[in-house]
């Protein structure tokens, strides 16, 4: 079984009909069941009972996971990641931004143990179609990264990832909350040495609208970098 962990805060209009339209699409290209996983993070708006009802009553073994407080997008992917039946386990947003193919080629790397953590990497059309000052966060991120880190990886925060149930429990032990949580799982992987990591070429969808980024956040990310940067684990 394949599981997919959906982070939900605040999400788009019509969030519930591109879930289901995925899935349908994933499902028939995908030969073994397709478990669903959406973690409600706290979401003050866009997210109703009739919605819910929609993808439980067409999506077959679909789990909703809701909590009444913000913890941030580290916290509510580990929430449904301890929740997930799958021998592999993927997770990216709510509304599906990669584009399908993308998707499945994440799966079919794990599915054929060709790795045991599957990466998302962006493309330069990623870049041409976000706005610039999240484009100069994003490069200066990968500019750390590779500068304090040296990983072989250093788009970390693409949001489309996967891995084996095996590298669950080094997942499951990352303690940031909010954005960075994917720098410190992918430094865990590094150190751990133990599990094989592939970075795979991933591309938006057509259309892909990003909202505006919260500026407030920045502070409390560089200090989780700092945390990351220094923080030994065996």
């Amino acid at each position: 079984m394949l599981s997919i962990v959906l982070p939900c805060y605040n999400p788009p209009e019509h969030w519930e009909a591109r879930i289901l339209s995925e899935y349908q699409t994933l499902q028939a290209r995908i030969p073994e069941p397709l478990e669903l996983i959406v973690v409600n993070d706290g979401s003050r708006q866009g997210v109703h009972e009739a919605q819910v009802a929609v993808l439980k009553d067409n999506i077959p073994g679909f789990r909703y996971l809701h909590y009444p407080v913000n913890r941030g997008k580290g916290y509510a992917i580990r929430h449904g990641m301890q929740s997930a039946a799958g021998d592999l386990l993927m997770y990216t947003d709510v509304d599906f931004p990669y584009a399908t193919d993308s998707t499945l080629e994440i799966y079919r790397q794990l599915k054929t143990g060709a790795c045991d953590v599957a990466v998302g990497v962006k493309d330069l059309h990623y870049y041409r179609n976000i706005p610039r000052a999240r484009r100069i966060i994003s490069r200066t991120l990968r500019w750390l990264v590779r500068l304090f880190l040296r990983m072989p990886v250093t788009d970390t925060q693409c949001g489309l990832k996967g891995f084996r149930s095996a590298v669950l429990p080094l997942f499951l032990s990352t303690t940031i909350n909010r954005y960075l949580f994917d720098l410190e799982f992918l430094k865990y992987c590094f150190r751990n040495g133990k599990f094989r990591v592939t970075a795979i070429p991933v591309k938006l969808k057509e259309g892909v609208v990003f909202r505006q980024m919260n500026y407030r956040i920045l502070v409390p990310e560089l200090i989780n970098f700092v945390r990351v940067s220094f923080k030994n684990r065996e």
